[in-house]
């Protein structure tokens, strides 16, 4: 997902936007720019790969210290990820310049029609389409109002006072015109030397979010923007946009133009919560806060050995529960899958969002659905949920992001409490997530009440973050020292059964994520079905052999790799053990995956350190995907 901020305000804009753009970063960009006002004329400076080569261009650039401006990181998705294509994108006559994240699906149709008008390109994206339809609907009303169109006017315009507001209501009403004959999802921030105290800015489907500060505005994609600044903002739903200007907001609704009310909400996040503090990398970092999310996601869900989830009480307990997720999020799904089914006694269907919303699906009555997203903005997620909603199912979010659009448009919403996840590759994401799926067991089995081992489960939880924070630094020295062993491998197998065939996937999508290895997640009991044709001395196996009923299934396929010479790094819990060369023994506790997700994310961090992979921002990855 593009990383968008813009600024108004009383700081020099410029080396604010540039500021923020930085702490975008994690979000994965192939591109970068920015656009400010300079003696009220519209200068853009751009640049392809890293933010440094941005900076450069910037600094050869006099008097960039405008209150205003707007910057862009972009991750590519209509042309090559070359300077051209980079945002902002201006308008052929120069009138505004615009920064865009979403996709414009009808944008060909539209680009035809302003072909047919004249109109120039320059690059292969949407976004400058959309930046020239804008154009073209303001052109339409100075015709109708002043007879001449906006490069006839250029003399008068020219002379525009810094506090004139003569102009806003045409831009304003080109904008809404614009984005009502454009399809698809867009976060999309316009500025203009039209309105040159005033940004525009609008979404839909895309994260957008205002940053409320003292005599000065932000506009974002994501919180840590302008996290220095503020953490008081207001989220923009879909349909709405706002006019900003140093002292002043309004949000309204695209289609009628009408003001709304909105809530402020206060970010509970600070600046350090969203830096390294140290760390080689900000996933090393959220790897080793681990032992906090586990007591965090516990805080005001627990009261006298039971769990409390009071946003559930107004819900019936379902006869079934479907869950809806992508990625790392259907991992955490697919795991809880044996608990909700073990303590809660209830079926389970566990789906991948991006099938389930184009099908036609259907669901049981009295069935819950669950949707997952560390962001709560994933598109694929979105879809499905609203899908669910449109039938009149109830639909139970879990996300980590205050505001977001599943937080917003579910039934209800359960906070998984991680705090800021920066690094692409979600670590502590997951943890959380599978915290909160697990009181999610326990509680429906409290409602039921069924023979469902509470307290005794409490009793492992609450004692999982001192157990894990003792654990990790050794975890990391083995990590380490298998990464070192194993480098040479082109593909990898992991294996797991029972609560273990889940993280066995996980552990598989992280070594591809941050090292680029092939590598595929099997149940155990599947491998001789097919897969062991792969075996060789250099395809390599990562084993989860937790002490449960299916350790020796789990040791026999061991056994089975062993044979054909495959090498094999068998992760066990404490008292138990294998015939096996490389043995990482984890602590024993009756949640083993709590301490066993940690030590495959350390793994696969040491591998792709060694390998000298960009950890935080593995290629062609984005922290939040919004597109489908």
């Amino acid at each position: 997902m593009c990383g968008i901020i813009g600024y108004c305000g009383h700081r020099p804009a410029v080396p604010l936007v540039l500021e923020g753009l930085k702490r975008l970063e994690y979000r994965g960009y192939d591109s970068a720019g920015l656009a400010f006002l300079q003696l009220n004329k519209l200068e853009v400076i751009r640049s392809e790969g890293k933010l440094c080569n941005l900076e450069e261009k910037v600094a050869k650039t006099a008097n960039t210290f405008a209150p205003i401006s707007i910057g862009h990181t972009r991750w590519a998705t209509h042309g090559l990820p070359v300077e051209r294509n980079s945002h902002p994108h201006k308008s052929n006559n120069n009138a505004l310049a615009i920064v865009h994240n979403g996709i414009i699906e009808n944008f060909q149709e539209l680009k035809d029609e302003l072909l047919q008008k004249g109109y120039v390109f320059y690059s292969d994206t949407d976004t400058e389409v959309l930046a020239n339809l804008i154009s073209d609907e303001l052109d339409a009303l100075f015709a109708a109002k002043f007879s001449k169109k906006y490069e006839q006017m250029q003399a008068e315009l020219e002379s525009i006072s810094q506090n004139s507001l003569q102009y806003l209501p045409y831009m304003e009403e080109a904008f809404r015109n614009a984005l009502k004959r454009a399809h698809g999802a867009y976060a999309v921030v316009l500025l203009s030397p039209l309105i040159p105290q005033h940004l525009l800015a609008a979404r839909l489907s895309a994260p957008l979010l205002l940053g409320i500060g003292i005599g000065e505005y932000f506009i974002a994609s994501d919180v840590p923007a302008f996290l220095p600044y503020t953490r008081d903002v207001v989220f923009l739903d879909d349909n709405e946009y706002v006019v900003l200007s140093a002292s002043s907001y309004a949000v309204k609704n695209i289609y009628v133009g009408e003001e709304i009310a909105k809530t402020v909400h206060h970010i509970p996040w600070d600046l350090q919560g969203a830096a390294k503090d140290g760390y080689k990398h900000f996933m090393l970092k959220e790897i080793m806060e681990q032992p906090r999310v586990l007591q965090d996601c516990l805080v005001g869900r627990l009261q006298d050995d039971m769990v409390c989830l009071p946003e559930l009480d107004t819900l019936a307990v379902p006869d079934s529960i479907r869950i809806i997720a992508c990625g790392t999020s259907y991992n955490a799904g697919l795991w809880s899958q044996y608990y909700l089914e073990q303590f809660a006694e209830i079926p389970v269907t566990v789906e991948i969002a991006s099938e389930f919303r184009y099908r036609k699906p259907i669901l049981n009555k009295n069935e819950l659905v669950v949707v997952i997203s560390q962001s709560g903005e994933t598109a694929d997620t979105l879809g499905a949920l609203r899908l669910c909603r449109e039938k009149d199912y109830p639909v139970l979010g879990i996300c980590n992001v205050l505001g977001s659009s599943v937080a917003r448009e579910a039934t209800v919403s359960l906070y998984t409490q991680a705090g800021p996840e920066i690094s692409v590759a979600s670590t502590k994401a997951m943890l959380s997530q599978m915290v909160v799926l697990l009181l999610l067991a326990l509680y429906y089995g409290q409602r039921k009440k069924l023979a469902c081992p509470v307290r005794e489960v409490l009793r492992e939880l609450k004692a999982l973050p001192e157990i894990l924070e003792n654990a990790l630094p050794k975890m990391r020295d083995k990590a380490k020292e298998f990464a070192f062993q194993y480098a040479f491998a082109k593909s990898f197998f992991y294996l797991g059964r029972g609560i273990a065939y889940s993280l066995a996937l996980e552990g598989a999508l992280k070594l591809k994520e941050l090292s680029y290895i092939h590598a595929e997640g099997y149940a155990t009991g599947e491998i001789k079905h097919g897969p062991i044709a792969l075996i060789d001395p250099d395809f390599p196996t990562f084993a989860l052999a937790f002490d449960d009923e299916n350790f020796s299934k789990v040791r026999s396929g061991i056994q089975e790799i062993k044979s054909r010479q495959g090498r094999v790094i068998s992760l066990l819990q404490e008292g138990t053990t294998l015939e096996n060369e490389d043995l990482w023994y984890i602590p024993k506790t009756k949640l083993p995956e709590f301490i066993a997700l940690p030590a495959m994310q350390l793994f696969s961090y040491e591998m792709a350190d060694y390998l000298g992979k960009d950890v935080d921002q593995p290629r062609n990855l984005a922290k939040s995907v919004t597109v489908e």
